[in-house]
């Protein structure tokens, strides 16, 4: 009768295990005196025993990086024995972790530890000022619009970058120095997504959305340079790359310039043709011509600027028609939903609209969605013809918080007095 297999090891718990067995003995007996157990017994293996319970076991993989939860290394006594480690000490644990994560192909080795603290919905403190114009009201500055990891903590590998280094006035106008930087790669729907885990997010949550895209309007659609999506919050491409996968050409706006820098890499990567139009618009200036911005026929056009100039920059566009419009901000992006609206053409378009919506309210929200679009469409009907706007679908991507999902509302745009 043949043994059954061995349970897998879980390879971060055998790079700890490992480590605390390197360690001299007094290092981790000096923790029995600081570490209040419930049981009667603090031997050097039960703190041992305690360290390795206490070790993360999940890890996610972003090329050259590996990611550890947030949390990982925090839970006593692993904070003591951190602090009374010395970095010749401590580098053998952060490499041994690296080791055994990295693949055994040819695939390069994993280079990069860090733990992930998540993305603050607001900054704790001022930060440097923003490099282009935002919409938001002074009071409101510290909303952390620009979704930056402020609390991402390095362990080991160069990540280049020191927040506290940008203070003076003169340094805050130099351009970022984006070679200067960890750029790291994950492939999710056969899209590779490129980006800075030190000065842009990336969620993982956002695979389903981008996969429904794909395969629920790609029938909609033949390949056609004429048919535009627009994505209003593109950060480093979450949904635009979906709608350059239909055939689409896409018009994308985005504030942040390392989101930008890393949606112009993924786009390459992944073969997109793709134009960065830096404009810092002064309020009333028109200084894009978009004529000549959109004559290279780049199936990607990315604005870096505030997307209130958005709706001005699509109703100068000739001979296209807006066929979806992404508004992909949390945890709401109501404030652009009345440009959206006015910017799909003739026919019928697609609005997708995400906001973070309690549990019981669902039904409510999309009830008041409804309202606001029918009040849009009545005000346009007495001006230019039939208009509809029908919330078909809401799409529950993924749980933002107990009792709150992340929605995506779909809203079908019709316009019978122009050419479908």
């Amino acid at each position: 009768m043949a043994r059954p297999p061995k349970p897998k090891q879980n390879p971060i718990q055998n790079a700890v295990r490992s480590w605390l067995d390197s360690l001299p003995p007094a290092l981790v007996d000096s923790l029995t005196e600081q570490f209040n157990t419930d049981t009667d017994t603090t031997s050097h293996n039960d703190i041992k025993q305690v360290l390795l319970d206490r070790a993360p076991k999940r890890w996610v993989v972003y090329e050259p990086m590996v990611l550890l939860p947030s949390g990982s290394f925090a839970s006593p006594p692993w904070p003591a024995l951190l602090s009374s480690s010395t970095p010749s000490q401590t580098e053998p644990l952060w490499t041994a972790i690296l080791a055994q994560l990295s693949p055994t192909n040819s695939k390069p080795p994993l280079t990069h530890l860090a733990i992930n603290e998540g993305i603050p919905l607001h900054l704790s403190q001022p930060s440097s000022p923003p490099l282009l114009p935002s919409t938001e009201k002074e009071e409101d500055e510290k909303e952390n619009l620009l979704r930056s990891p402020s609390h991402l903590h390095p362990l080991h590998g160069p990540f280049f970058f020191n927040p506290s280094s940008s203070s003076s006035s003169t340094s805050q106008q130099q351009p970022p120095d984006f070679n200067a930087s960890l750029w790291v790669t994950t492939k999710q729907n056969n899209l590779i997504q490129t980006w800075s885990p030190q000065h842009t997010m990336f969620s993982r949550g956002n695979i389903k959305e981008k996969a429904r895209l794909l395969s629920s309007f790609g029938h909609h659609h033949h390949p056609s340079q004429k048919r535009v999506a627009i994505d209003l919050y593109a950060g480093i491409g979450y949904f635009t790359f979906s709608f350059a996968k239909l055939g689409m050409r896409v018009l994308c706006w985005e504030l942040n310039p390392w989101s930008v820098e890393g949606l112009r890499r993924g786009a390459e990567a992944n073969g997109f043709s793709i134009r960065v139009v830096v404009a810092v618009t002064p309020p009333g200036v028109v200084d894009v011509d978009m004529k000549e911005v959109l004559a290279g026929g780049e199936q990607i056009v990315v604005f870096l600027e505030d997307n209130r100039f958005a709706a001005r920059r699509v109703a100068e566009m000739e001979d296209s028609r807006v066929v979806h419009v992404n508004c992909g901000f949390l945890p709401s992006s109501e404030g652009v939903w009345r440009d959206a609206f006015g910017m799909v053409g003739g026919g019928r378009g697609w609005l997708h609209l995400h906001e973070n919506v309690g549990a019981g309210d669902i039904e409510a929200r999309k009830a008041v969605v409804q309202r606001l679009f029918d009040g849009w469409a009545k005000e346009e009907e007495e001006d230019d013809g039939e208009t509809g706007a029908t919330v078909k679908h809401v799409e529950l991507v993924k749980t933002f918080a107990p009792g709150v999902w992340h929605c995506v509302f779909d809203v079908l745009i019709t316009r019978s007095s122009a050419v479908a």
